[in-house]
């Protein structure tokens, strides 16, 4: 059986021979190189299933690779090396496209692990991995949201999945893990808004036994029940502020603290995160801590309403009701065009979690071998025409922009004294004022 390959490079001869040697009892080929050149040279001459790259090297630095192998469409996942507490740095190389990263000095227990994980990837060993999570559609949205999908799950990036209460924000999360490196580790979930804040730090890192009135056992908390898979953070937005700067930590150094512990425990976990909010604008209002926003999402994925995909009302109706007859042992039946026309001229506020709970009601109801449009117990709105006006979102912005622009025109484009007379914050202002495209 081939081995693995590996390129390292490094202009450090000593860090270069560490690296081949740590490579080398894990069974990899380790190929190394000391500029940005010869790394070109080796990835065009050969297929490798890792690159380790250093931040700093003589003729570039290692961001400039990893966009060059962008550039190329290679598959190989590239980690990089960089200096320790440079969080920046790293999150740069997350967003133009690296797999991972790691700082010096090297902890070979973190490079093992990081190799492991990256030797895992379908395309890097040639294996199919299962992905029972599925997104149905064929529309252009879901299209696109696929092949997102398929790019971010090749990394260990954050991920932070927008999108409206109902459109199915965690199947993408589980979307994600499944055909990632991680997908044969556990996926955890957890809904941040539904655990109470005395609870949150022992949830999230564990307790041991003692450390307070009720701890009666030892108790191992999310991130460590997570380990070696990925923990999706439904509802982040809901964190309290005093958990933010824990959390916030916790990411930055890749350990936790269990409460009434004495040291700290390594963790290796993908971190995805979802919420319907506006993270940017309580970003602004100072809800939600501006460093930690930028640490949870490093990629931004949207996942599109019910109402912008077209004939997947369709497909997705045609879908559930299946599983919905499935499981009271019966026929799924069948909608007719009448059901269906009321189906897709509904907006659904509620996005598919709504479809799924109005097909449930209208399969109880329907006696037959048809669900027909008496069955669909929904509020049809009228159609939506030009005399109707604007939609509220976009009523909602030309109101902001024009009383923002009063606003500076009375103070005479100051916008410190344009911030106090709306009495919002100068940072809120900006925010608005960039989000409306004023300049």
């Amino acid at each position: 059986m081939t081995r693995p390959a590996a390129l390292v490079v490094d202009d450090e001869p000593d860090l270069c021979e560490l690296l081949a040697i740590t490579l080398e009892r894990m069974q990899v080929e380790a190929v190394t190189c000391g500029d940005v050149a010869s790394a070109r040279s080796a990835l065009s001459s050969r297929d490798y299933q890792l690159c380790l790259t250093d931040m700093r090297l003589p003729d570039g630095d290692g961001l400039e690779l990893v966009e060059w192998m962008q550039e190329q469409g290679l598959a190989t996942p590239v980690a990089v090396i960089t200096a320790h507490g440079n969080v920046e740095t790293a999150v740069r190389a997350l967003k133009v496209g690296a797999f991972d990263f790691i700082t010096k000095p090297l902890d070979l227990q973190a490079l093992r692990k990081l190799v492991t994980t990256a030797l895992k990837l379908p395309a890097a060993n040639g294996s199919d991995q299962a992905q029972p999570a599925r997104l149905l559609g064929e529309s252009q949205p879901i299209e696109n949201l696929r092949q997102t999908i398929d790019k971010v799950a090749r990394s260990q990036a954050p991920v932070h999945i927008t999108g409206e209460s109902g459109t199915g924000k965690e199947l993408v999360a589980r979307m994600i893990h499944g055909q990632g490196a991680r997908a044969d580790g556990p996926f955890v979930a957890v809904n941040c808004g539904a655990i109470p804040g005395e609870l949150m730090e022992s949830e999230f890192f564990g307790h041991r036994k003692g450390s307070f009135t009720g701890a009666v056992a030892d108790k191992t908390g999310l991130f460590q029940s997570a380990e070696g898979g990925t923990l999706f953070m439904d509802e982040i937005a809901e964190l309290p502020l005093p958990m933010q700067v824990k959390l916030l930590r916790v990411i930055q150094e890749k350990s936790v603290r269990a409460v009434g512990a004495t040291s700290e425990d390594a963790v290796d976990v993908r971190i995805l995160s979802a919420t319907h909010r506006d993270l940017r604008s309580m970003v602004a209002n100072g809800q939600f801590r501006e460093d930690l926003y930028y640490r949870v999402n490093v990629i931004e994925l949207q996942v599109p309403p019910l109402r912008n995909r077209g004939d997947d009302v369709d497909i997705l109706a045609a879908h559930t009701l299946a599983r919905l007859a499935a499981t009271q042992d019966r026929t799924a039946p069948n909608l007719t065009s009448r059901a269906r026309d009321k189906l897709r001229r509904y907006q659904f506020p509620g996005n598919v979690r709504e479809l799924e709970n109005i097909l449930e009601r209208a399969l109880a109801l329907a006696s037959g071998a048809e669900i027909d449009s008496e069955d669909i117990l929904i509020q049809e709105q009228p159609a939506q025409t030009e005399s109707a006006g604007e939609p509220l979102g976009d009523q909602l912005d030309d109101v902001a922009r024009d009383a923002i622009q009063a606003a500076l025109e009375e103070c005479r484009y100051n916008k410190t004294q344009a911030a106090r007379r709306l009495g919002i914050t100068l940072r809120a202002l900006r925010y608005r004022m960039e989000k409306l495209g004023m300049s």
